[in-house]
């Protein structure tokens, strides 16, 4: 089963502050190694984000990216904050998703010149698909931000180790002459996607709001407080896509959860095949049997006892053992006043204790159960 938290990075404070700004009630994570991340989540129904701040450079951004991968095995992970702007088409405060980032300092320099070696690394195809839907639906747009409407872009984006803030200079022609077809330019997208390419593929999506024009006058547009403009694009941006890729992660577990495994068996002989079933949690009956009524609140307290017994074996950290506690008084509460609303609270459940195998199959069991009786 897949998490239901998101890893969302930022390299700058305003950055961080525009994400942090979205999480309800952030606590304080510290990794052994002195990295410090806040969790919280988005709103009272919305998925669980660890957020981190990486400073500048592609190099310290992938190393703290396999960290958190590492701390939390997310769901994704957002890059997100703000860029230079390589296109005139692309106004300020605008956004970039990267379809593809270019690591653009690869190359081998020769008698005849400079010659690119470029690495470039594509968004997975489902998070690609999820950012445009996004994109189209405008549901991401934030309106305490104000000023004009951004639009969204999704395209290109080039990530080196210098600050781009020339439309002449020679790395400025390196990049339009290698990587005409960047929309955006900035400096850690590089190092995460790569941490997330040696994760088997973890789905990684770059959210950039542009700043600035990368042509000599970033002084002047950050005076004019583009940046957290920006970056409060990029955050509004990244929290819905955050939510967005859960939530999908979650049906699809769910169709296949409804789907069920299959199981062949063939007959031999005289041999008969009497029932075909995959593992089995809690006691099987064959032939015929009248149905049972199922108490859901001692389910539900049974669930509270395997998660509490799963938190003192460390099987679940401070945080989710928490948040698990607050979804089982929740499911309580609707179970035992007949409230609506137990099954969305049970599949929230189901998100923060997948890591732990006897409390999953159990609250599967507990959710068909609820399902049957609706």
């Amino acid at each position: 089963m897949t998490s239901d938290l998101v890893v969302i990075l930022t390299a700058l404070n305003l950055e961080y502050e525009a994400v942090r700004g979205k999480l309800d009630n952030p606590r304080v994570h510290w990794h052994p190694a002195g990295t410090r991340f806040e969790t919280g989540r988005l709103g009272r129904d919305g998925c669980r984000v660890a957020l981190g701040l990486v400073g500048k450079g592609n190099h310290p951004a992938a190393v703290l990216a396999e960290r958190a991968i590492a701390e939390f095995s997310p769901a994704a992970v957002l890059f997100a904050g703000v860029a230079g702007g390589l296109w005139p088409s692309i106004k300020l405060g605008d956004l970039v998703v990267a379809s593809q980032v270019y690591a653009y300092h690869g190359g081998t320099s020769e008698d005849d010149g400079l010659k690119a070696r470029p690495r470039a690394w594509e968004i997975p195809h489902r998070a690609g698909q999820i950012a445009q839907h996004l994109i189209r639906s405008e549901e991401w747009l934030d309106p305490s931000v104000g000023g004009e409407r951004p639009t969204v872009h999704f395209g290109p984006i080039a990530a080196g180790e210098v600050v781009q803030d020339s439309s002449v200079s020679e790395h400025a022609r390196w990049v339009r002459e290698h990587y005409n077809d960047a929309l955006a330019i900035e400096m850690e997208a590089a190092g995460v996607a790569q941490a997330a390419h040696l994760n088997e593929a973890l789905p990684i999506v770059v959210i950039r709001g542009i700043s600035d024009r990368a042509d000599g006058t970033k002084s002047s547009t950050d005076g004019q407080n583009w940046q957290p403009r920006a970056a409060a694009n990029a955050a509004a941006f990244a929290v819905a896509l955050a939510q967005q890729l859960v939530t999908d992660s979650t049906a699809g577990q769910e169709r296949n959860s409804e789907m069920g495994p299959s199981f062949r068996n063939i007959a031999t002989g005289n041999a008969r095949v009497g029932v075909q079933a995959g593992q089995i949690f809690g006691g099987a009956h064959v032939g015929d049997r009248a149905d049972q009524p199922v108490d859901i609140v001692a389910a539900i307290a049974e669930l509270r006892r395997l998660v509490r017994a799963a938190h003192q074996d460390g099987r679940l950290d401070d945080d989710t053992y928490k948040a698990a506690e607050a979804e089982l008084d929740d499911a309580t509460d609707r179970a035992s006043s007949g409230r609506g609303g137990l099954l969305v609270t049970l599949k929230r459940l189901s998100g923060l204790v997948a890591d732990v195998a006897e409390v999953a199959a159990r609250l599967s069991a507990v959710i068909v159960a609820v399902r049957d009786l609706s």
